[in-house]
């Protein structure tokens, strides 16, 4: 698997605030190994040395995707997430993650993924083994974080389940919608899809846990945050109408609900 991973530090979408992140920890995301790849998007690893530093709390506009953190007596996974998550840094520290492709983490549970949006679940409850031996193996890597992904990776080679069809499908439509800014609606999904309007909402519920329009809303505010973060965002009625919205009104109730600030807010915090 070494040959085939490769790291980066770009933040990414979804991460508030990313200039101020970025002297507080570091960020690498891996691909994985041919064999899990139908199932799993990457593995990331963050790393943070905040001795004699305040804690840094970093905020997160989640992704439709399932997560396995894996942490110190604290290795779970994680559903997806409705509104924003927030993660406090403190002294000094590593977690390595596991990002599930949308979709990819249903035949692992053979459970609606609905029912694990904003839950958590202990990787006994899933795999049926104690979690401490996997953060032993993979904690013990502080230094080669390589491996300790290449260590994940070869945790659930050997535990895959036979590929499902729908897994492919769904990660295709999610990724359509993420891709393709003209999606702004759920029937211009399900036009994309060739599904009926239901039936891509019982699939999104079972296999990804939230809405397809959930996924639109959500990467539509990913966006959003990115253009203000790079300065790009100074007319909220030509953005809204760009994102999709009507009017800027239901544009700026929407990014208020999941970020917790008003887009203007959200501006004046980047600068602070």
């Amino acid at each position: 698997m070494d040959a085939i991973i490769r790291s980066t530090n770009s933040l990414g979408k979804g991460i508030l605030h990313p200039s101020m992140g970025d002297t507080k920890f570091s960020l690498n995301r891996f691909p994985p190994s041919p064999d899990t790849s139908f199932f799993i998007q990457h593995y990331w690893v963050i790393q943070w040395d905040l001795r004699g530093q305040a804690p840094y709390c970093q905020t997160v506009i989640a992704h439709p995707n399932v997560n396995l953190v894996v942490e110190k007596e604290t290795t779970r996974i994680y559903g997806v997430s409705s509104a924003t998550s927030s993660h406090l840094l403190k002294d000094q520290g590593w977690v390595v993650g596991v990002k599930f492709k949308p979709g990819g983490f249903y035949p692992f549970w053979n459970a609606p993924v609905s029912h694990l949006t904003d839950q958590s679940l202990g990787i006994e409850e899933v795999f049926g083994l104690d979690s401490l031996s996997l953060e032993g193996e993979v904690l013990q890597q502080y230094h080669h974080i390589e491996q300790a992904a290449h260590r994940v990776d070869t945790f659930f080679r050997d535990r895959l389940p036979e590929r499902d069809p729908n897994v492919e499908l769904v990660s295709e439509i999610v990724y359509g919608i993420r891709d393709d800014r003209t999606i702004r609606q759920v029937n211009d999904a399900a036009r994309m899809s060739g599904l009926h309007q239901r039936t891509l909402q019982r699939l999104f519920d079972r296999y990804v846990g939230v809405s397809p329009k959930w996924v639109i809303l959500r990467y539509r505010l990913h966006e959003a945050a990115e253009r203000m973060h790079q300065d790009e965002a100074n007319d909220w009625t030509a953005l809204s109408l760009d994102l999709g919205y009507y009017d800027q009104s239901h544009f700026i109730r929407d990014f208020k609900s999941i970020v917790g600030l008003s887009p203007e807010e959200y501006i004046r915090a980047r600068k602070v």
